[in-house]
């Protein structure tokens, strides 16, 4: 399904907390991810991932072309002219034509591109945490126009999954870093409501999570206007969901199915990611 992006300073989503705590972790997971490239074999590139139809280069390929697109979004933020790069992306079609049309290359070569991509979006993150008000800047992702920090949560989330799409099926356990895990959580939970606000949905709806490993707790509140993550549980929102960190934003990320039950009328909150794919929702 083709993006709906909302643009301008009315952003469509909105987190509280330190923005600029997102940029050790979002070049952390790049960096890890870099390191263990430069040990697959040719067998491993060529291992089919978690993404249909993609082997583990081609998830890394399209890696590399995201950290791209990050830093350029970035910039152009820091500029005073947010992009508005994504008002024809498919999140299917486009990123799996992308791919189709790289030229074939070793392994190796893909390492190299991806961790010198790394280098770049660095240099970018680093321009931000220099610049005063910096992380508040108005950057395009998804969603639309969001904060510099929403967009690099964006950016996280999305090498974080991408990271266990490929490292599952080699049978290498992914790391688990809590802030990591804290920030996709709060960042996926919000995503699909916000997609589905800008496809048209006029829902309103408020639903909390309380996660462990790591202890985190946070609500999203589905608005008129936007969808907000805070931190804390509101003890009169629509939904409540508990349960382990990982599995839950699995869950979220469309990865695998919710680890609790959640009920029929309140479904809708959770399946806007699935619809923005043209996925079932994994229930």
């Amino acid at each position: 399904m083709q993006l709906a992006p909302r643009y301008g300073t009315d952003q469509p989503l909105t987190m509280d907390g330190d923005p600029a705590a997102i940029g050790a972790p979002t070049l952390r997971q790049r960096r890890r991810v870099a390191g263990l490239l430069a040990g697959l074999t040719d067998d491993q590139w060529a291992t089919p991932s978690r993404c249909e139809g993609w082997t583990v280069r081609d998830v890394m390929v399209h890696l590399e072309s995201t950290n791209g697109f990050w830093a350029f979004a970035l910039s152009a933020g820091l500029q005073g002219e947010p992009s508005r790069f994504l008002t024809t992306f498919d999140p299917v079609a486009t990123p799996a034509q992308m791919v189709a049309a790289t030229a074939p290359g070793p392994g190796a070569e893909v390492a190299a591109t991806f961790a010198a991509s790394v280098d770049a979006l660095a240099g970018v993150i680093a321009s931000l945490d220099a610049t005063e008000g910096g992380w508040a800047i108005l950057a395009e992702a998804p969603p639309g126009h969001i904060t510099a920090g929403a967009v690099t949560h964006h950016a996280l989330w999305d090498s974080w999954v991408h990271e266990r799409d490929i490292l599952l099926p080699l049978g290498i356990a992914p790391a688990v870093e809590a802030d990591e895990v804290a920030a996709c959580l709060r960042y996926a939970a919000a995503l699909g409501p916000a997609l589905a606000r800008n496809a048209g949905s006029t829902r309103t709806g408020a639903f909390t999570v309380s996660a462990t490993g790591p202890d985190v707790e946070f609500t999203v509140r589905i608005g008129s206007e936007r969808v907000h993550v805070g931190a804390g549980v509101d003890a009169d929102a629509d939904l409540h969901l508990r349960g382990d960190a990982v599995e839950l934003l699995e869950a979220f990320s469309v990865r695998a199915p919710f680890p609790v039950e959640v009920p029929a009328a309140h479904a809708w909150m959770m399946h806007g990611l699935a619809e923005t794919f043209d996925a079932p929702p994994l229930d």
